[in-house]
């Protein structure tokens, strides 16, 4: 039933990628990976999305992409990701590393990571990633707890949630 709601989700969404008025949409897909003691995290956001933000957020001219690209925009991906996105592993406050980022097509993946973690019972999020910005923001949460599978999308009025495995 979940995998049809899913669908549907994605369905809507591509028709709506497809009329004049935008989409928000982030990806955030969370995986507890036991051989590595970790939660793995890859949050995708529209390119031109996130260097809006961030360019009225700290007052600055990323220009994504292009030659003119600041050389330490890592610094400000950081800061930003980790005032809007917030987890809990086992109902205690998590700290993530910022890996990275990786640019493909109209996206921008970061790449984050919870170390030393043995077990996942529960993972709570808060995603409040471009919802300054965009009002109609959605932020869908994808996680892999072993063989269980969970998803939600927050928004601007819901942007926290609780996972238990």
């Amino acid at each position: 039933m979940k995998i049809n709601k899913l669908l549907l989700f994605f369905l809507i969404a591509t028709i709506f990628s497809f009329t004049s008025h935008k989409y928000y949409l982030s990806l955030t897909q969370i995986k507890f990976k036991e051989n590595a003691k970790a939660v793995q995290i890859i949050t995708s956001v529209f390119m031109d999305d996130i260097e809006l933000a961030l360019n009225k957020d700290y007052n600055i001219d990323l220009q994504l992409t292009t030659k003119k690209e600041l050389e330490n925009n890592d610094i400000y991906f950081e800061k930003y990701l980790k005032s809007k996105l917030s987890f809990k592993v086992n109902d205690i406050a998590a700290n993530f590393n910022y890996i990275g980022k990786e640019y493909e097509g109209d996206l921008v993946y970061f790449y984050l990571e919870i170390d030393n973690i043995n077990q996942v019972k529960s993972i709570d999020i808060d995603n409040k990633i471009l919802i300054k910005h965009f009002p109609e923001q959605q932020n869908l949460i994808k996680s892999k707890v072993g063989s269980k599978n969970k998803s939600i999308l927050l928004t601007k009025e819901n942007h926290q949630n609780k996972f238990k495995y």
